[in-house]
């Protein structure tokens, strides 16, 4: 997905209007992306994880099995980490409509999330090719953020991890502390062997996602 504009060529996007704060208890979290460890997997690899996209009210997206993304039910527990949006480094795009790329152009901050769950509601999902990643980065490349459209779920994973926000010291203990459990005993039970096995499966996963989303673009889906 390569668009010539550049963010002096797209206009800001309007009606941005005070957002409400940011409330964990109700799970709200206005123009935010949301992250949450996900069972088993992250009990391996801590950092990767299931993401969401907030609306302007706080209501959380997440595109969370085939032809389904959730409305305001993050569908893999409470939210443990956030980032929110800054709306002026969000520009509307014209020329980017999903994968067709037909011209269009995203008024609001929830236009784009709207035309973003409308296209997602049919498509297929699998971790490797088209996840709740996939879902997440298209969204931000239909709001243009931060000025372009290379958002992938490469640089979304890093940017989560390097800038989000713990929501608690209890979500911090969430995500880490099943990896250090199952850690501790593999290295107890299997030494060794363990070890190797989960750099391999560790390597292999983030090998495929590098490869999938620098090397070969269209494996990755966004």
């Amino acid at each position: 997905m390569d668009l010539e504009a550049t963010a002096d060529d797209v206009p800001m996007l309007r009606k941005m209007f005070p957002l409400g704060p940011i409330d964990p208890k109700r799970a709200r979290f206005p123009c935010c992306l949301v992250w949450t460890p996900l069972p088993i997997i992250s009990w391996f690899i801590p950092f990767i994880g299931h993401i969401g996209i907030c609306r302007e009210d706080g209501v959380i997206l997440d595109f969370a099995g085939p032809n389904f993304v959730c409305v305001d039910h993050f569908a893999f527990g409470a939210v443990a980490r956030y980032l929110q949006i800054d709306r002026a480094k969000c520009c509307s795009s014209p020329g980017f409509s999903g994968s067709e790329n037909q011209p269009e152009e995203v008024m609001t901050y929830d236009d784009a999330l709207r035309k973003g769950t409308q296209e997602f509601q049919h498509r297929s999902y699998s971790l490797f090719t088209c996840n709740c990643h996939s879902f997440v980065a298209n969204n931000l490349n239909r709001l243009f953020y931060g000025g372009h459209d290379r958002w992938n779920v490469v640089n979304l994973a890093a940017m989560i991890f390097v800038r989000g926000k713990w929501v608690s010291k209890a979500s911090i203990a969430k995500s880490f502390l099943p990896f250090f459990v199952v850690f501790l005993l593999g290295l107890f039970l299997g030494g060794q062997t363990f070890l190797i096995v989960w750099a391999v499966f560790t390597l292999s996963l983030i090998g495929w996602f590098l490869i999938g989303t620098y090397c070969f673009r269209s494996l990755i889906q966004l």
